[in-house]
This record gives structure tokens, sequence and C-alpha cells, in this order.
């Protein structure tokens, strides 16, 4: 099975079936008990032929692999395009019809090329650049209409995006989140029917059998439905922090790297988004 993200990719490091677009992790020798083994004769992807996937990781042979340090860097390149972006765009771009419409542009352009790079078999740094670009004019946008008419949402929106990557990030590591194939499966399904609601309620929405948004009301159902969709983002981001933790472990070529760098920028952006809405319903409803 193979997915990264809520709405773009399809793939991690893992060129072989394996949960989450990897095989099942590497840190430990099947025969040790390693919770997420399967497979005790899969290989790894990066090793030399001939390596079992039961033996612990070999040491490189070159030093052109994938580090954290790799990771972080492209992560931090491209968010802060995304960042530069709604910068540019928030100064820019006054609230107005025009702006509405370059905002709407910008995130099909963003989509499309999110959904071209999730289907290539190599990263291109300068497709994942050009959707953070976009992605950012269209944040920009959006947040300052949200702005306009919730002062200080995006600000408290982009806090608790972070709170949600920090205690993420802090579960995972702690170990009270095993990311095995089981836990991954279940939550791409609860995903998957997640959009498929959602794509029916913007059916009925545009046909005009549900008002006021229908599940995606400024009320207390609409709270809901945000407080589950960023659930799932944070579902998301642990994915991406076992592919990461996996395509090091294995010897990842360093420009997959970039492709943690996607995934993470898309389910962050995507936790963004909701908590812009949950912030401005929770504040409509002082």
């Amino acid at each position: 099975m193979r997915s990264s993200n809520p709405v773009f990719s399809r793939r991690g490091f893992s060129r072989d079936n394996g949960y989450a677009g990897f095989n099942t992790a590497p840190q430990a020798g099947y025969a040790q008990g390693n919770p997420y083994a399967q497979n005790p004769y899969a290989q790894n992807p990066y090793a030399q032929q001939g390596v079992q996937y039961g033996a612990p990781p070999q040491a490189p042979v070159t030093t052109d692999r994938m580090t954290m340090d790799d990771v972080v860097v492209r992560s931090a390149m491209t968010l802060g395009t995304v960042a530069l972006g709604a910068v540019i765009a928030w100064a820019l771009l006054p609230v107005s019809a025009t702006s509405y419409g370059l905002a709407i542009g910008s995130g099909l352009i963003a989509v499309v090329l999110a959904l071209v790079q999730s289907f290539k078999r190599t990263p291109s740094p300068a497709l994942i650049l050009g959707y953070a670009a976009f992605e950012g004019v269209f944040l920009g946008v959006i947040s300052e209409i949200y702005n306009s008419r919730w002062q200080g949402a995006p600000f408290q929106a982009v806090l608790g995006t972070m709170a949600v990557l920090g205690a993420t990030l802090l579960v995972y590591k702690a170990g009270w989140i095993r990311v095995t194939a089981r836990y991954a499966r279940m939550g791409i399904a609860i995903a998957m029917a997640f959009m498929v609601v959602m794509a029916v309620n913007l059916l009925l929405v545009v046909l005009g059998v549900a008002e006021n948004g229908g599940l995606r009301s400024f009320g207390p159902l609409g709270a809901l439905v945000s407080i589950v969709s960023i659930l799932l983002g944070a579902f998301y981001l642990t994915l991406d922090f076992k592919q990461i933790e996996d395509g090091i472990a294995y010897g990842a070529p360093r420009n997959e790297a970039w492709l943690a760098a996607f995934g993470l920028t898309v389910a962050l952006v995507w936790i963004y988004t909701e908590m812009l809405r949950l912030v401005a319903i929770f504040t409509n409803s002082d």
C-alpha cells in the first residue's frame, strides 16, 4: 500500500510493497521481534544486491545517502517557500474578488504540480518548490481574507499547527504510537472515507441541497469535521515520520529527502487550513 499524506502523494521511499510507501521497518531484525516486520525475507530496496531485510541496516557504501540534516534543510526550504509566497501575497494582494480568484487559481496550480510530483518516480525539486510557491500564494490570500473577518485567526492557526506538529512528534518519538501496517491501513481507510464524504458534501452544496456549507458550516458540526480533519493530518504526519526514519535507516539516496519535505509540507498545509477554519468557528461562537 502506498500513501504519504491526505491529498496528493502516493509514494514514499520504498520501491516495493509496504505500508505508507515503505517496506516494513528496518530498525531491527525480524528474528529479534521487530514489531513492524512482516516478511523476514523482504529486502532493503537500497541495500546492495543479496543483502537480506532481516539483517541490520548496513553502513552505506557511499556518502550520498539521505540524512536527517538533508530532510531538515529541504523541509526548511520548502516550508520557507510557502511562507515567503504567503507573505508576498498578503502584502501585495488586498482582499477583493480579484485576489480571491488568484487564490483559487494558485491553489489549482499547486494541486496540479503536487499531483505531477506524486506520480513521478523521482523527486523533482523544481516541482516541489513550485508547489510550495503557489500554495503559499493561496494561503496568503486565504489567510488575509480570514484575518479581515476574524482578527488574528492566521496567527492562532500557525500556533495551532505548530502545536499539532510538536505533539505528534512527541507521541511518535515516545513510542505511544506504533506505526504498523495495520495502523496505516486503518488510518488510510478512514481518510479515504472522509474524502468521499467531503466530496459528496461539496456536490450537495453546489447543487443547493445542503445549505450553509453542509458539513463544512461554521457551526458545531463544522468544528467537529475540522477536528477530525486535523487528526487525519496528524495521522499522516506519523506516516511521514516513519518514512523518514526508514529512508535514513535503509540508506535512501540523498535526493529522496525532497520527498520527505514534500510530504511534511502537504500535511502541515492541510492542518493549517483546517486550523484556520476551526479558529474562525470558535471565534464566531464567542
